[in-house]
């Protein structure tokens, strides 16, 4: 039995989702994102090398509903919301970089708007200033890992997706 999603990936996003079964733990895990004691982790394909092999970045975004994008506002204002990951260089072929993304914040279309504005789109995203899309029509970004508090064991636990089974993710499987 499926009552309830927990959260959501942009459409065009692949990977790891949280659905709770009761209601209960539906509210559990809510909370959890809420409180943001949820850690999130994600993999973005990037054509350029981003100007620093780890780094935090922190951004002011807007969001403008009626293009379904979000933009970097550079202070703080009245509906801009305060955006901060983490990235790590953790894979490189000839063409691309795999980066590993700590989320510490949930913005709309938050690692897409921020690793564009360093100079590095993710691979496909035409929203954000990729050159050409992907040949399904996705973006070569990854939620892969997912460490919540079990909503009823209390245990820690982590959940991971694998992959996309693509050889763009292939060349970079050995990598996490």
């Amino acid at each position: 039995m499926f009552l309830g999603l927990v959260h959501r990936l942009d459409r065009p996003v692949s990977g790891v989702m949280v659905l709770a079964k009761t209601g209960k733990a539906l509210s559990r895990l809510t909370a959890q994102f809420r409180e943001k004691t949820i850690e999130k982790f994600y993999y973005a394909l990037v054509k350029t090398k981003p100007p620093q092999p780890a780094q935090q970045l922190e951004h002011y975004l807007l969001k403008n509903r009626k293009q379904n994008k979000s933009y970097v506002n550079k202070t703080s204002a009245k509906e801009v919301k305060k955006a901060v990951l983490d990235y790590k260089t953790v894979g490189a072929s000839d063409n691309y970089h795999l980066l590993k993304v700590r989320l510490l914040t949930g913005r709309p279309h938050q690692i897409r708007c921020q690793l564009a504005h360093i100079g590095c789109p993710v691979k496909g995203d035409l929203k954000y200033g990729f050159p050409r899309s992907n040949p399904d029509g996705g973006i070569s970004l990854h939620a892969g890992e997912l460490e919540i508090t079990h909503p009823v064991s209390k245990e820690r636990k982590v959940f991971t997706a694998p992959f996309p089974d693509e050889d763009i993710w292939h060349l970079f499987k050995h990598f996490i």
